[in-house]
């Protein structure tokens, strides 16, 4: 499913226009980032959470030139979803 077309499914749902729906989910989308930006974690009640996971330094291999790098240590975001939307889905 397509940004647009959740956005035409939240206008039909709520009678409201889709440019203003498309302004609210922009929003939404934009505080969420911002937020992971700021190394905030984001809690979703009873759908999941945006977090940020911890990747380690670790070695990896070029396979085309036949040597080993060193991955940096990073932060990458992620999304949980909670209990109750897991369960629906199995």
């Amino acid at each position: 499913m397509t940004k647009a077309e959740i956005v035409c499914e939240i206008a039909k749902q709520t009678g409201v226009e889709k440019q203003v729906v498309m302004q609210v989910v922009e929003g939404m989308m934009e505080s969420i980032k911002n937020s992971m930006i700021n190394g905030e974690e984001v809690f979703l009640r009873g759908f999941g959470s945006f977090i940020i996971k911890r990747r380690a330094e670790k070695m990896a291999r070029n396979i085309s030139k036949n040597t080993t790098i060193v991955i940096p240590a990073h932060n990458i975001p992620a999304f949980k979803p909670s209990k109750s939307f897991q369960k629906k889905i199995k």
